[in-house]
């Protein structure tokens, strides 16, 4: 199953940015790890901000969130990271499904 993944990324008041770039490294390199993997399909940071657009293929949302709850960016600052959990489909399944509809509609 495909999802969109949408990390919007905070720090706290007490953190600086180098602690933050701290952890991002260790992000960073599990995600990379991820993608070699083929768990990420590909991954994306948003030019200016702290947030980070990846698109993961896993076997169920149960997988999804035991990955999320266990990043290293989620166990060192969670309550700091707020990710939107988008699931996808083909486009191609969605096409076949609107072309079935239209002939069913036509009879």
């Amino acid at each position: 199953m495909l999802y969109l993944l949408d990390f919007q990324v905070e720090y706290g008041p007490n953190m600086t940015q180098t602690d933050l770039f701290s952890i991002w490294s260790k992000e960073a390199e599990t995600a990379l790890e991820a993608k070699k993997a083929g768990v990420v399909v590909d991954l994306w940071k948003c030019v200016g901000e702290r947030r980070v657009i990846a698109i993961v293929n896993v076997d169920s949302p149960d997988i999804l969130d035991q990955i999320l709850f266990t990043l290293p960016i989620m166990k060192a600052m969670g309550q700091y990271v707020n990710v939107k959990v988008t699931s996808l489909r083909r486009y191609e399944d969605f096409a076949a499904d609107v072309n079935q509809w239209l002939n069913e509609a036509k009879n």
